[in-house]
């Protein structure tokens, strides 16, 4: 009996320090390899990831200024009188210039002259400029619009008249354009579509 315990404590010999156990990890090869596979990932999606980013940015600063432009047509057919959105770089009067990244103000024109030059004249909107360095220019020397009453834009020289937006690196890409008609129809383009270029 004694010897049987014996053998049975001799087989169940606790583990020596020669036995090794295998730690799990990463070896330089594979860290390596991970590291290549994501600045390939990073090199392919950064040029899209811009684009996105550049297309959406100048998609919100064209339809701001459709936005403003169809407020000025819906105020100016709701109260009865003429409403101007012009172009402006102190928000509080207009500038008198084509371009129209520095900002606009759209008021309440009561006597139509395309200015606020009048106790009576309120300002409605107020978008600031553009803080990245993009462009939006009008043709035909539009530096205001006025809407009259029956929604009719009444200053337009040689209509329609089409103000353009480029970004600060023009391209094909992220050029839009928002064109005005004298019956105060409002439409965006994008380049290559009508008169956008």
């Amino acid at each position: 009996m004694v010897m049987r315990m014996n053998l049975l404590a001799f087989n169940h010999r606790p583990a020596t320090a020669c036995e090794h156990k295998w730690i799990s990890g990463f070896t330089l090869i594979e860290l390596l390899t991970v590291i290549t596979i994501a600045a390939i990932l990073m090199a392919l999606g950064v040029p899209s990831y811009k684009y996105v980013t550049n297309a959406n940015r100048i998609s919100g600063e064209v339809n701001g200024l459709l936005g403003d432009m169809q407020y000025a047509r819906s105020e100016a057919i709701k109260e009865g009188q003429t409403v101007t959105v012009c172009s402006s770089t102190n928000s509080t009067s207009c500038s008198g210039s084509t371009t129209w990244q520095s900002g606009w103000i759209v008021f309440s024109d009561v006597n139509g002259t395309g200015a606020v030059d009048s106790a009576a004249d309120t300002i409605l909107r107020v978008q600031r400029a553009f803080p990245l360095g993009d462009t939006f220019d009008a043709n035909n020397n539009t530096q205001f619009v006025t809407f009259n009453r029956e929604g009719f834009a009444l200053n337009l020289k040689n209509p329609p008249i089409t103000v353009t937006l480029h970004a600060a690196v023009p391209a094909t890409a992220t050029t839009r354009c928002l064109q005005i008609t004298i019956v105060g129809q409002l439409t965006t383009e994008t380049a290559g579509t009508g008169a956008c270029t």
